[in-house]
């Protein structure tokens, strides 16, 4: 299952600040089991921020421990769920442990109004698919940048030893992980058949689940015997057998009438017996097998180092100027241009838009942003290598909307009047949000983009609307170079060769956010239209 509704940075920041309280308005006639009145109907009329700050009338009706946690998760976001770990914990406690509250003995003297509470909001909450999104999100972070699951169960992000790579982020406040947000991490995976990752998590729940042996909080899915019980098969799986008989041994210790993990002891000790040598087996855990992602080592070198960019004392003719293209519109405002690359050719426009102009764009695509999908053969469908929102704005929307074409019409000469290009694409990412690497124009004939009749796509630019923390950038996998976040900012590059050939070397990726709310607006401009705009070379092969 792949996320559906959590996706994108501005999700969770309504889900933080915008949704209704999360009680409605209850009365102690509808529900004399109240124990405390509880607040007005709107959150407004009490001077409210926020949904959670309306709880405080009601708070009684469920655990105050829980209430308090939930409430010092929306009082951290700060506006935006920033930090992943924050956000994560922020759709488990509204999903899997709000649900686990709802239900339980603890709350059983107020499980009507409980339920009534849950139901008139559940609409507006995340759901499970959220949950198992952003717990994949926190193991493609885990992968790509090398972070230690240690250091993340404690809400820091140090790199997993032997990498031998400075931190990328350090919070302004931790956010640790409960033994039961490891715990479902793991599970997530498990379910998955990767024990690559649910090792490394349930190994960190089990540990924490130990230390806290005893104590039972209403909301957790899980507890020491489960996490034992799945990390005993995780190893069996990988091969580790004589581990597996340990955990199951251990788990035998705290519930010994359990016959299944009896069962399981009663094998590992035969197959130990049969053969020997795994006792002592070292098994390497090896990630899963990526089979559309050939270039994973490369990728995910260039977005935790930010590729090799090399200076201008190296190559003089990377220089940074300020340019008009000949078009009478940027005489009085050159743009300013950084060359990062001439093969291929890579231009960073430095203030392109206005902060303004940013926040004008992102607002108008809020409302539309649906799940962002890819091109497949003759068909567009949704896939877990693109994980972001995205929406589409013609000119017709809005003025600011017209001033930015007119301004990539002066910066790259082209015609950009449909159906030459296509509307302007605004793209959210989220928690881990990224693209693997892909080519913007089209490598088959068979491709929707030809529906256009307008060629294949000829140029890109992309224009950061916001800043990020941490990640986020575009890596050029076959040009050995990556792009940070640059607010405002537009990155240009050809995506044909002058003969119409598609230009392999662009191969490139959106980087998964680490720490922040990236968007990001892309133009894409199609070749016909183009024919005495960018002429074809004497040289055929050029």
């Amino acid at each position: 299952l792949l996320p559906l509704a959590f996706l994108s940075g501005f999700d969770l920041k309504m889900l933080a600040y915008h949704h209704p309280p999360v009680f409605p308005a209850l009365t102690a006639e509808e529900f004399p089991q109240l124990r405390a009145p509880p607040p007005a109907a709107q959150p407004a009329a009490m001077g409210c921020a926020g949904w959670f700050q309306c709880l405080g009338g009601i708070a009684l009706l469920v655990p105050s421990r829980f209430y308090n946690k939930v409430q010092d998760l929306h009082q951290g976001t700060g506006g935006s769920a920033a930090n992943p770990l924050l956000a994560y914990s922020l759709i488990k406690r509204l999903q899997s442990d709000w649900l686990n509250v709802v239900h339980s003995l603890e709350a059983s003297e107020n499980t009507q109004a409980l339920k009534y509470g849950y139901t008139q909001v559940e609409k507006d909450l995340p759901d499970f698919e959220d949950l198992e999104g952003a717990a994949r999100a926190l193991m493609r972070l885990q992968d790509v940048y090398a972070l230690s699951v240690k250091g993340l169960a404690k809400g820091v992000f140090q790199r997993a030893s032997g990498t031998h790579l400075p931190d990328l982020y350090s919070p302004g406040q931790l956010f640790p992980l409960s033994a039961d947000d490891c715990f479902l991490v793991g599970k997530v995976a498990y379910d998955m058949a990767d024990y690559y990752h649910s090792i490394a998590w349930l190994e960190e729940a089990v540990s924490l689940f130990r230390v806290s042996y005893g104590e039972w909080n209403t909301e957790d899915e899980g507890s020491l015997e489960d996490a034992l019980d799945h990390l005993a098969f995780s190893y069996f799986k990988a091969g580790n057998v004589s581990h597996a008989l340990s955990l199951s041994r251990e788990f035998l210790h705290y519930d010994p009438s359990n016959k299944r993990i009896a069962r399981n002891v009663l094998k590992y000790e035969r197959l130990l017996v049969e053969s020997p040598e795994r006792a002592k087996a070292e098994v390497g855990l090896q990630r899963p097998n990526v089979t559309h992602l050939q270039t994973r080592d490369l990728y995910e070198e260039l977005c935790q180092t930010l590729g090799s960019q090399p200076t201008q004392y190296q190559i003089p003719a990377l220089h940074c100027s300020y340019e008009t293209n000949d078009s009478p519109y940027l005489i009085l405002q050159p743009v300013k241009r950084e060359l990062i690359r001439l093969q291929p050719y890579v231009a960073l426009y430095h203030d392109f838009i206005s902060d303004l102009e940013a926040e004008k764009i992102k607002g108008l695509a809020a409302p539309w942003l649906q799940r962002s999908v890819v091109a497949s053969e003759e068909k567009q469908q949704k896939a877990e290598y693109r994980i972001s929102k995205s929406a589409w704005l013609k000119d017709t929307v809005d003025p600011v909307i017209v001033s930015l074409d007119q301004r990539i019409t002066a910066l790259t000469g082209l015609n950009i009047r449909p159906p030459y290009a296509e509307h302007l694409q605004v793209v959210n990412y989220g928690i881990g949000g990224h693209y693997e690497p892909h080519f913007d124009h089209a490598t088959s004939r068979k491709s929707p983009l030809y529906r256009m009749k307008s060629g294949n796509r000829l140029a890109t630019v992309m224009i950061y609307l916001s800043s990020v923390d941490a990640g986020g950038s575009t890596a050029f996998i076959y040009a050995n170079l990556s792009v940070p976040v640059v607010k405002n900012a537009a990155l240009f590059w050809w995506n044909l060769h002058r003969n119409g050939a598609g230009n392999g070397d662009t191969l490139h990726a959106g980087c998964p956010v680490l720490a922040g709310d990236k968007w990001v607006a892309n133009k894409w401009i199609h070749e016909h239209g183009q024919e005495f705009r960018r002429q074809c070379g004497p040289d055929p092969d050029d």
